[in-house]
């Protein structure tokens, strides 16, 4: 592990219960992040998605990956201190359901990065199980914006 969750909040400004990532495993600034997403019992949106067959929401492993990316564009020398927030999502698919118990890994790797924009190519795994795939752009604001 080189950033535990105290490391990845000094850089994005999620927190809980909203900080959806735990750890990150591997990363070089501002091309590719993967981090760890530990899927909790517990987790708020168990309680009405769904009770009777807990299941994470789609939206929020995208948010996860996005999550992720954002640490690794955020960590560039340049972007200290910036947020980045959602330009869109292209191409979204859902392979496997999520349950409690279960261990994310989550990679996105930056395929175009401009000034203040760019997009990324993002993977969920449980193990070596796809299960979602989606295309994430992406802005770069001051925390003011």
């Amino acid at each position: 592990m080189i950033m535990n969750k105290d490391d990845i909040q000094q850089i994005i400004p999620h927190r809980p219960p909203f900080l959806l990532i735990d750890e990150v495993v591997e990363m070089v600034d501002g091309e590719s992040i993967t981090a760890v997403k530990y899927v909790r019992e517990e987790e708020y949106y168990f309680q009405g998605h769904f009770p009777q067959e807990k299941v994470m929401p789609g939206v929020l492993i995208v948010e996860a990956i996005a999550q992720a990316g954002a640490v690794a564009i955020l960590s560039m020398e340049k972007n200290r201190g910036k947020i980045a927030y959602f330009g869109g999502i292209k191409e979204a698919k859902f392979r496997q359901k999520v349950v409690p118990g279960d261990t994310l890994l989550l990679n996105l790797t930056i395929n175009r990065l401009r000034e203040r924009v760019g997009t990324g190519i993002g993977r969920a795994f449980r193990g070596d199980q796809l299960v979602c795939e989606c295309e994430i752009l992406f802005a770069i604001g001051s925390n003011k914006e």
